[in-house]
């Protein structure tokens, strides 16, 4: 018997089958029923979409973060790259939660949108914190100014504090934006949108003299309301320069925040940290930077190669982050500015290496979105997600 004979003597016995035939039959009315799903689907998809739609924006625009936290101090990672280009991450952003007021730290280019999206209201920002001048900590200052403006019909401009130069930077963006606060006012009304909210309004504050040789840095408090101390120091971050670090303390608890530094030029940094609840401090990876490094240049770039060289020296290492954690009797640490670009999760620990081993807490890649939960009264530290 040929295997032509037997697949059709296969088929017979399957056909005269009763259990076959009701399978048969099953399967085709099922088929049927995709089929006019698929095309039920396709011919009321606009009406299908405009529910779907009004689900996800009901959602959306009734969030409010910041009423469904409980008491204590909050983190959250509105921008955890750098100037080089990654899809994962806006540029360098943090916000701090501390009662009915929200802070913002540094704002790269992309943040104030993840600010949004992380479902924290921008009419509740309370001010800005500038911890240096470089471009992808300030480029997203007047998206910021307008979107806390037109949400909240505020009757006074944006506070941005920084050292010395905050006033040029305020200044740069009230004059880029000042048409568009023109504009405004003048499309929605002054009920809606007054004129006297628009823009920015430079609070600068002074830092002790730099001492040559360095000496260790003295601490200068810097905002001091509503059960909130902020207190900065000088960082050395060459030629950039005032560069500051930040801590906040607040129900008990303490975050500091390094801004861009080399650890081991900053004197009194250590001390400056000690005994913070949650240490953020940005990571270079020079390994992985020198790979990205070699390949731009085998690509035709060494402009952009230099630069990458350059840079190695004053930013700080994870194994040195978490050394300094160490020190300091921090609790826990997160590498922010992370260079390079880190596309997948799975290359995290080729970023931080060893750094994990050197503290004794929890050692984590900041990721947009990434937020930290210090309860008041309580030692809890609570990662979370609030994207």
């Amino acid at each position: 018997m040929n295997t032509i004979q037997k697949t059709q003597g296969l088929r017979a016995r399957i056909s005269s089958s009763p259990v076959a035939r009701v399978l048969i039959v099953v399967m085709m009315v099922l088929v049927l029923v995709l089929v006019v799903i698929a095309a039920s689907a396709r011919i009321f998809q606009a009406q299908l979409g405009q529910l779907v739609f009004e689900r996800l924006a009901t959602e959306r625009a009734q969030q409010d973060r910041m009423a469904t936290l409980a008491p204590g101090l909050h983190v959250a990672f509105c921008g955890t790259g750098s100037p080089i280009p990654d899809a994962t991450r806006a540029e360098s952003c943090a916000v701090v939660v501390a009662g009915e007021n929200l802070f913002v730290i540094d704002s790269g280019s992309g943040s104030t949108t993840n600010i949004a999206l992380m479902g924290l209201p921008p009419d509740r920002i309370k001010a800005v914190f500038l911890t240096h001048y470089h471009s992808d900590h300030i480029a997203d200052l007047g998206n910021l100014a307008l979107q806390r403006w037109v949400n909240g019909a505020h009757q006074s401009p944006l506070t941005v504090m920084g050292a010395t130069g905050v006033e040029q930077v305020v200044a740069g963006f009230n004059q880029a934006y000042a048409l568009d606060q023109i504009f405004r006012p003048a499309h929605h009304g002054e009920n809606i949108v007054p004129s006297s909210g628009g823009g920015l309004l430079a609070a600068p504050f002074a830092l002790p003299p730099r001492v040559t040789p360095p000496a260790k840095e003295s601490a200068v408090t810097v905002y001091d309301a509503d059960g909130l101390l902020v207190t900065a120091m000088r960082v050395d971050h060459a030629p950039a320069d005032p560069a500051v670090a930040y801590r906040f303390e607040y129900a008990g608890r303490a975050v500091v925040f390094s801004g861009d530094l080399i650890v081991s030029r900053t004197p009194g940094f250590e001390d400056f940290a000690r005994g913070a609840d949650l240490l953020v401090v940005e990571g270079l990876q020079p390994e992985m930077l020198g790979v990205l490094e070699e390949n731009v240049i085998a690509r035709g770039d060494p402009n952009l190669g230099a630069i990458m060289r350059d840079v190695l020296d004053y930013h700080t290492t994870p194994e040195d982050a978490a050394d300094v954690a160490q020190l300091a009797n921090a609790s826990a640490l997160i590498l922010n500015h992370v260079v390079p670009p880190l596309p997948s999760r799975f290359l995290e620990p080729a970023f931080l290496r060893d750094a994990p081993s050197r503290l004794d807490g929890p050692v984590r890649v900041a990721r947009d979105g990434m937020a930290v939960s210090l309860p008041q009264g309580s030692d809890d530290i609570r990662f979370d997600s609030w994207f």
